[in-house]
């Protein structure tokens, strides 16, 4: 999808909720992602006036009823406020508050889980490696990524070297940020080890940086420890191991993504890859796929990589529930 389509999208969904009331917008609030609910309410909070015929566009678009009323909140940033508090309760809506109306950052474990990888890696920068492992272990695995990104190659390698050896968190260690793992410390001393981090974990932050930063932080993680090296390279799962999925696997992943997604990030492929692809798809639809892939032109690197951490997180999202198998128990005896 465009950066253009992607705006258009926000945008229109941004309407729906300033036209819906806070009880319908704060329902739909609560299915949406911390991601999805600050850049939702970062395009709401952009919102002043909108075209009568806009509104009736939008509202059409998602078959819902507007009535005779085509205006918007008179006060954007208390509808915003209410929405948010109502969807999420007081204490996440304020974290979420401050950082769309007024800017401001807001520290602790939760409030990271809201911001932007670039303000989370400005937060940690300064502190010690073992405390931004012990950290980002928390985080989602691809907002994790991200923050990493933003970090010298020197301390993103120490970081991850730390994710990967990292067999849990004690209590005491996480009060170092001033109880930033509040939730995790809830019950006080007697809370037990929390099993986070391990290769597996290093693994699946790796597995969204992508391109040369992978590869850089494998080689300076190999020169500690070789046997550690190996044992993420052996839970890493790229793009290009989707040509290890059974004809199943590739047909299940196909029915989740869309031909345009599919199509850029074929761009990057082995041609070994791409005829997997073909295979477990119906005559015309590869043909069709074929004369796509041939007619688009140039696709940025970093667009072709944006495209395959997509189809991965669905991959990975279909692993998990169980639908399709990857990794070193994967290939066409996954199922019976």
């Amino acid at each position: 999808m465009s950066t253009a389509t992607a705006e258009e999208g926000l945008e229109r969904a941004a309407i729906l909720m300033m036209s819906v009331g806070e009880e319908g917008a704060a329902e739909v609030f609560k299915y949406l992602s911390p991601k999805e609910v600050q850049k939702l309410g970062e395009t709401m909070a952009k919102l002043r006036s909108v075209s009568r015929e806009k509104i009736d566009d939008t509202v059409k678009a998602f078959h819902q009823t507007h009535g005779e009323q085509y205006s918007l909140v008179k006060d954007s940033d208390e509808y915003i406020s209410q929405v948010l508090r109502k969807a999420l309760g007081d204490d996440k809506a304020n974290l979420l508050i401050d950082r769309i109306l007024q800017g401001r950052d807001v520290s602790g474990i939760e409030s990271l889980k809201w911001m932007d990888p670039s303000a989370v890696a400005e937060l940690l920068k300064n502190e010690h490696p073992q405390i931004v492992a012990s950290i980002l272990v928390h985080l989602d695995r691809d907002h994790a990524a991200e923050s990493l990104k933003h970090f010298p190659d020197r301390m993103r390698n120490d970081v991850l070297l730390r994710v990967a050896t990292l067999d849990g968190i004690q209590p005491q260690a996480l009060d170092e940020l001033n109880q930033v793992l509040s939730r995790v410390l809830a019950a006080g001393d007697k809370v037990k080890k929390t099993t986070l981090g391990g290769a597996k974990t290093a693994a699946e932050m790796l597995n969204f940086l992508g391109g040369t930063i992978e590869s850089s932080v494998v080689e300076a993680i190999r020169e500690h420890d070789n046997d550690l090296a190996q044992k993420i390279l052996d839970q890493m799962f790229t793009f290009d191991n989707l040509i290890d999925l059974d004809d199943r696997g590739i047909q299940t992943m196909l029915r989740e993504i869309q031909s345009d997604s599919l199509i850029v990030a074929l761009k990057g492929a082995d041609q070994s890859l791409r005829e997997k692809i073909f295979k477990n798809m119906s005559s015309r639809a590869a043909e069709t796929l074929r004369e796509d892939l041939e007619s688009k032109g140039p696709v940025r690197l970093s667009e072709v990589e944006r495209e395959q951490r997509e189809i991965l997180k669905t991959v990975r999202r279909l692993a998990d529930e169980g639908q399709i198998q990857i990794g070193s128990g994967g290939g066409d005896d996954g199922f019976v």
